[in-house]
């Protein structure tokens, strides 16, 4: 029985002189494969493409989650503030993931109980007090049990550039209590 060979994909040499047939003629077309400076140069291209593509994959995901938490806050502080135009108050104040009863008919209750592109849970703020700032109406993301809060500071600012002035300490977007997203509405 013959031993086989596994087919060889590609194999390296080193560089330097062909290989010389036994009456002194060079031997050509009988090596195959890359050198070694080949192999190296291809690992370097792709390892430079790589350092420049990571970052800005990174940079795109953080804009379309704060494009997508940005659209949600703005459906939301519609619908609350349509409520209080009509019934002339604000939703009474419910735990963090719970679409106020009131509010059932104007807002998608998916929407609002499921796991933020941030992270944590849609929260909303009635007459409840921020780092010594007290707010009548506010929508904020805060951590459950089962959906922790991932508080990156680059997608926090990258959401504020979209809401707001780009500052987590001025606007309508801020950092609040126990540094959770804070959407005011009215202050």
């Amino acid at each position: 029985m013959a031993a086989t060979s596994s087919p060889k994909f590609f194999s390296v040499r080193a560089a330097g002189p062909l290989p010389v047939a036994g009456n002194g003629a060079r031997v050509v077309g009988t090596t195959k494969g890359f050198t070694l400076v080949e192999v190296m140069m291809v690992v370097l291209i792709i390892s430079i493409l790589t350092a420049v593509v990571v970052p800005t994959f990174a940079r795109v995901q953080r804009r379309a989650r704060a494009a997508a938490v940005a659209n949600d806050f703005r459906v939301f502080a519609a619908a609350f503030c349509g409520y209080a135009q009509e019934s002339g108050k604000w939703p009474a104040e419910t735990a963090t993931g719970v679409l106020p009863a009131a509010m059932k008919k104007l807002i998608n209750a998916g929407t609002w109980t499921q796991k933020t592109p941030v992270g944590g849970k849609y929260d909303w703020e009635y007459n409840r007090r921020h780092r010594g700032v007290r707010y009548q109406a506010a929508i904020a993301i805060a951590a459950t049990k089962d959906t922790p809060l991932n508080v990156d500071v680059a997608q926090l600012q990258a959401l504020d550039e979209v809401l707001d002035d780009g500052d987590l300490n001025l606007g309508n977007f801020r950092l609040g209590a126990k540094s959770k997203p804070l959407f005011i509405i009215e202050q």
